[in-house]
């Protein structure tokens, strides 16, 4: 060779590199490999297809479609009383452990697919079908289930863990009266949301630094400056690392607004809107995951958290509440960046992710839950650790 540098491995690069896959993950990327060709058109589709929340029929239809031609899958469109949610169910008639998988659809307004709900999706479908092919051959009890969740995007692999999320509006309600002749007879609903305004500025001083509150005037009473304004209405994001600690944060917030209208004499009409509650990641199925991610050869960069280790994400997912009532382990994984390396919900992002580069990635992805999945089925005494982690987590949380 002429060149004048050498490779270096990364540590355990040389020796994943070495070992070829045994046991089930062995025969979960042989399947995964060869059901790449009949994913990639579907992604390709999906992507090429954007649709909003609760608006996503194409993606609908090109899922169940596909989930329909495969062998031992009742699928059930418009499933739970929405037209674009979707299931799928791999029943082997015994009773065993049920693992099911989430698969997004919807896209973002103007911006397409820049979260990447085509490889979401792809990720879910590849995985159950893997997992169900592992449980057929190996005459496994149980169920595997596919779930098509519409409206990701503010409807309803790391070991990541997302925020706490709200919203709430307030609407203040006054007096009018002429600010030259008779102030004194107004009541001033503008002042009462300038005030909360401020109150909720001020009050971030002593917020946490995991804390967010975003706050805006959305009416600021009419395009007259000489009257007292008798209408005004504001609104405010929150996001927080748990679910006890935003209650704390909407009581204070909420006391703001109520602030405002007490000092002006305006009443406040208070409107909540529920989020997601924070993910709680389950540590046993990570440890899990992370095994299989690592077991398979060149792993790309970034790497994985140490073992115990959160990767915290300052946004929010419908994944969140899902964790407070089972146990849950939501899969964030980078993509081969766009030219411009721009963020998730970006039109470079968007660009990125109709690469084959990012459907490769997606697949190793695939790869690795179903791995976690099989586990569930064959470790003896795994599914009785993870749910008491589960149980453990809870009580913990209870008392943040």
């Amino acid at each position: 060779m002429e060149e004048d540098y050498v490779f270096v491995d990364r540590p355990d690069d040389s020796l994943a590199k070495s070992q070829p896959l045994t046991g089930h993950l062995a025969d979960i990327d042989h399947f995964i490999n060869e059901l790449e060709s009949a994913l990639w058109p579907l992604n390709c589709f999906i992507h090429n297809n954007p649709e909003l929340g609760y608006k996503e029929f194409k993606t609908h239809d090109a899922l169940t479609n596909f989930m329909k031609s495969r062998k031992g899958w009742a699928v059930q469109r418009s499933a739970y009383g929405m037209e674009t949610a979707w299931e799928a169910v791999f029943d082997t008639g015994r009773p065993g452990p049920v693992v099911s998988f989430n698969a997004e659809m919807d896209a973002l307004p103007g911006l397409g697919h820049a979260c990447g709900h085509n490889l979401i999706a792809m990720v879910s479908v590849a995985a159950a079908l893997a997992t169900a092919e592992t449980v057929r051959q190996k005459r496994l009890p149980g169920k595997v289930i596919i779930v098509g969740t519409p409206a990701e995007e503010g409807g309803g692999a790391q070991w990541s863990r997302t925020t706490a999320f709200t919203s709430l509006s307030a609407e203040y309600h006054g007096k009018t009266a002429h600010s030259a002749k008779n102030p004194w007879q107004g009541v001033n609903a503008l002042d009462a949301m300038v005030i909360a305004y401020n109150g909720i500025s001020a009050m971030r001083q002593q917020t946490r630094s995991d804390d967010f509150i975003g706050v805006k005037i959305t009416n600021g009473g009419g395009s007259k400056a000489n009257f007292i304004h008798d209408y005004a209405a504001g609104a405010a994001v929150l996001r927080a690392s748990t679910a006890p600690h935003l209650h704390e944060l909407q009581k204070k917030v909420e006391g703001c607004f109520r602030a405002g209208a007490e000092a002006t004499g305006a009443t406040v009409d208070i409107k909540v809107r529920p989020g997601y509650l924070d993910h709680m990641p389950n540590r046993v199925l990570a440890a899990s995951f992370a095994k299989h991610w690592h077991d398979m050869p060149n792993a790309p960069d970034p790497p994985l958290p140490a073992p115990g280790q959160y990767t915290w994400v300052k946004s929010s997912t419908d994944q969140g509440n899902l964790s407070y009532a089972l146990p849950s382990m939501n899969v964030s994984f980078a993509i081969p960046p766009g030219p411009e390396f721009g963020q998730p919900h970006s039109p470079d992002f968007e660009k990125a992710s109709k690469t084959k580069d990012a459907f490769d990635r997606a697949m190793r992805v695939a790869k690795a839950m179903a791995g976690t999945a099989v586990d569930v089925f064959v470790v003896p005494g795994l599914l009785k650790e993870i749910k008491d982690q589960w149980k453990r987590d809870m009580d913990q949380a209870q008392m943040v």
